[in-house]
């Protein structure tokens, strides 16, 4: 028998939620070496909510578009759990702010996929403003890439902010 050492992923139930099968066939793949790891997966905004209503999970994964990302990231924030947003077609600053102020604890471009494990690891170990300068230490380049050189400029300190883990989310207000 061999003792070997327990992984921050071992033993986690993981949902992800995202319309492309081959995403979901991916996260799989990288997730697969887990001991005792759950991974639910839904395809659709409804399957999504259901699941994120029915179980407690210790991270639940989102992409942006084709699932209502944002109303499953509010549903899943006001039950506690923390949200990675996955993207490829909604990579631009105002997905990446609006992720922010509802409360994900990362925002990864789907291009960075086979780096996923590295985030999830670190949403599980740091706090809020901890884990978003990760996310800028990591990531600044290609969102620097993607957006343009000045995509910080409309909102200089909010991005500043973020970037050095001062960011505060802001209690979210629901209206009846």
């Amino acid at each position: 028998m061999v003792n070997r050492k327990k992984r921050v992923l071992d033993d986690k139930r993981i949902l992800a939620v995202d319309d492309e099968p081959d995403v979901l066939e991916a996260l799989e793949e990288e997730l697969e070496d887990y001991e005792g790891l759950v991974l639910d997966t839904a395809r659709d905004f409804r399957t999504g909510y259901n699941l994120i209503r029915s179980w407690t999970y210790d991270i639940v994964i989102l992409d942006i578009m084709g699932v209502r990302g944002f109303d499953l990231l509010n549903a899943a924030v006001q039950l506690r759990f923390p949200v990675v947003m996955l993207t490829a077609h909604a990579l631009n600053p105002e997905s990446l702010r609006q992720s922010i102020e509802l409360g994900a604890r990362a925002y990864i471009p789907k291009e960075n996929l086979a780096e996923i494990t590295h985030f999830l690891e670190d949403v599980l170990t740091l706090g809020y403003q901890p884990m978003w300068r990760r996310v800028f230490d990591r990531l600044e380049g290609i969102f620097n890439a993607s957006f343009g050189p000045l995509w910080q400029k409309d909102q200089k300190d909010l991005w500043e902010q973020v970037r050095s883990g001062r960011y505060e989310l802001k209690p979210v207000i629901l209206k009846k």
